[in-house]
Parts: structure tokens; C-alpha cells; sequence
């Protein structure tokens, strides 16, 4: 990250209830010049709208791009609150963030759904999962104004994120040491959440992480919002009935797979910058740098993307894997790149044979 914020500042997750402090009070934003942009997530956003757009909710969304952090924090009421979820006349989930609106209308566009419009089309079960997607994405700033949108015009594949973002040309910022432009990934637990088998099921993130508990006669979801690990029985045994620690266990050894596959990853990153740092110092020819700082920004990002996602590699392991597998290769044909074998030679050689294959098998 040498050449971001998050290189000079970056500490363990508090919880929603400091989400305003802990974007406050980092060298993040003391040290940089952070846009009002990062409140759509780390603050209680529909009074800010409205303060902002003066009384035009969507007028105050794009503003806030355009004033500080700082300034944008003065504005400010709460962190994350009830009337972010819910409309406060009926305490039926809703969504308040227009980003959200924007990108599951685009996703929905992409199945054949027209003219989506997320609060009044979305079921109850669904919304138990949008929710939570209005903030635990990925996303970018666009554009001069910093406008938050997140990058699901071709879909929620890591793989059509990243073709997104090539499209539109976004950089984050320029790697210190390399002069690769890059991306920063940020906390796509929608995203990936949406690739796993509990998605695909139709279970929801509040399902695991708000489980139902009783208040006398009344069922309700438990609002400490945590890992499910906390009461394995009111979050996995509604459905898993296997005892003896199992569950337990088997979400262990997800996560410990994911840690290892993810450090391989990380080691073969830094092993690529350090290996462009030599090429540039011993004068390698421009070109050569040049594609080498490509797969470098490639690798970065897909083990940033898994990185930054805190479920550990739980929430689509096999997916994560993949990813991980894929910044590994990108690492490696940096590296190649570095000695001279052009761009047309390492395009993959038997994967689009074997995909083609393994969908030949599944008819």
C-alpha cells in the first residue's frame, strides 16, 4: 500500500458503534486529505442528505464528495442508527444509501429486471441481506467530486469488477516504490457473501450475524451484530444440526486454509515489487516495467479484495481460493514479464480448455 493512507494508518475493526471516531482520529485523515465521501458508511446518512441537499436527499448524496471529512463529520448526528435500516413509521427495512439503490438496480438489469427500484421490489429476506450492503462492499470514488458508486455494471465476479474497473480507468493511487497505478480494494462481504453457498440458499447475513432470540412471547433479532461464532446454536443450529463441536471446527479449518493460501499470495506480491524495484534500478527496458506493474496492480487488488473481506474465507471459500489462486498466477507473470516475455505469451493456455470441458461434463 506504500504510497496510500492505508500504508501509514490501518488498526483492527472496532464495530459499528465507533465508526465515526475511527474514521475521525487516524492518520488516514489527520496526514490526508480525506473527502465526506467516506460518511456514506461511517455515519447515520439520511439527515446528512437532507442537511446537505437542503431538503433534496439525493442532492445531499452527491454533495458529499465535494466538503471534507472533517466538515462532513460536523453534519454528523450518530453513527450507524435505526432510520439507516428501517423507516421509522413502520420498522419495515428500507435502504437509505443511493449507491446501493444504483448497483443492485444495475445487477438486477443484468438478469433481465428492468426498471428495479430496490424498496419497492425487494422481498423481506432479500432486504436482510441489502441492508447490510449499502456499506459492506466493494466501491470506488468517482470522478472529481468523489461520488461513491460501486463497479457492478457487468456483475459481482471479482473477475467483471476488475474489467469495470479497466474500463473506466480508476486509480487509487500510484505504488511508491514501483509507479504502479493501482487499485484499493475495500470490505465486499456483499460481494462475496453473493458467491457462497448460504447465498445461494437464500440465507441472509442477518440470519448469521442478527440470530433470532426470544424477548417473552416475542421473537426478535439480536441487534449485537457479531460473528456467529458467538452462539453457534442460534446462528448455524437453525439449520445445522450437527454437534460436537463440528461446525466450530469446520469453520476453522476454512479460515486457517484461507490465512495460508492468502500469506503464499501476499509473499509472491512482495517478492514481485521488490523484483520491479531491481528491473528499474538495473535499467530493464520501460515496456517490460510497465506490463510487470500491471499484474502487479492485478495481484494486489485480488488478494486485497479477499484481504479486506472479514469473514476469514468463510463466507465463499472455494471462490476465495480461487481469487488467491489468480493473484498468485498474475505475481508470477510479473515476474516473467520482468525478463522480457511479451504480453501475447502469457495469456492462459489450457484453462479456457478446461473450463470448457468441466461445462461439457455438468450437461
Amino acid at each position: 500500500w506504500l504510497g496510500y493512507p492505508f500504508a501509514v494508518d490501518y488498526r483492527h475493526a472496532r464495530g459499528h458503534e465507533y465508526m465515526i471516531l475511527d474514521q475521525q482520529f487516524t492518520l488516514r485523515n489527520t496526514e490526508f486529505n480525506q473527502p465526506g465521501t467516506c460518511l456514506n458508511c461511517h455515519a447515520s446518512t439520511p439527515s446528512m442528505y437532507t442537511a446537505l441537499g437542503d431538503g433534496d436527499r439525493q442532492a445531499g448524496f452527491l454533495a458529499m464528495g465535494t466538503i471534507s471529512l472533517d466538515d462532513a463529520i460536523e453534519l454528523a448526528e450518530h453513527p450507524v442508527s435505526c432510520i439507516d435500516c428501517h423507516d421509522p413509521e413502520t420498522m419495515a427495512l428500507r435502504i437509505t444509501r443511493p449507491a446501493f439503490a444504483a448497483g443492485i438496480a444495475e445487477l438486477k438489469a443484468l438478469e433481465g429486471v428492468e426498471d428495479y427500484e430496490v424498496n419497492r421490489d425487494a422481498t423481506r429476506q432479500e432486504m436482510r441481506s441489502y441492508v447490510c450492503a449499502q456499506c459492506h462492499v466493494e466501491y470506488y470514488f468517482a470522478g472529481e467530486d468523489k461520488v461513491l458508486e460501486f463497479p457492478w455494471e457487468k456483475g459481482l465476479d471479482i473477475d467483471d469488477i476488475w474489467d469495470h474497473y479497466q474500463d473506466v480507468g480508476h486509480v487509487d493511487w500510484v505504488h511508491e516504490r514501483t509507479g504502479a497505478e493501482m487499485l484499493k480494494a475495500q470490505h465486499p462481504e456483499f460481494d462475496i457473501w453473493a458467491q457462497g453457498v448460504h447465498a445461494k440458499n437464500g440465507v441472509s447475513c442477518v440470519d448469521c450475524h442478527m440470530a433470532y432470540e426470544r424477548e417473552g412471547a416475542v421473537k426478535v433479532t439480536n441487534h449485537h451484530i457479531t460473528t456467529p461464532l458467538a452462539d453457534i446454536n442460534a446462528s448455524c443450529g437453525t439449520c445445522h444440526t450437527t454437534g460436537d463441536g463440528v461446525l466450530a471446527d469446520r469453520v476453522t479449518t476454512i479460515q486457517d486454509r484461507f490465512i495460508e493460501s492468502r500469506d503464499r499470495s501476499l509473499d509472491a506480491l512482495v517478492f514481485l515489487i521488490g523484483d520491479i524495484e531491481t528491473a528499474i534500478a538495473e535499467g530493464t527496458p520501460e515496456e517490460y516495467i510497465d506490463l510487470a506493474r500491471e499484474y502487479q496492480n492485478k495481484a494486489s487488488f485480488y488478494i486485497d479484495y479477499v484481504y479486506s473481506e472479514n469473514s476469514y474465507g468463510f463466507h465463499a471459500p472455494d471462490y476465495i481460493q480461487r481469487i488467491l489462486s489468480q493473484a498468485l498466477d498474475a505475481a508470477r507473470l510479473g515476474q516473467l514479464a520482468l525478463t522480457g516475455v511479451p504480453a501475447e505469451d502469457l495469456q492462459p493456455s489450457v484453462t479456457t480448455v478446461n473450463s470448457l470441458n468441466a461445462s461439457l461434463r455438468s450437461q
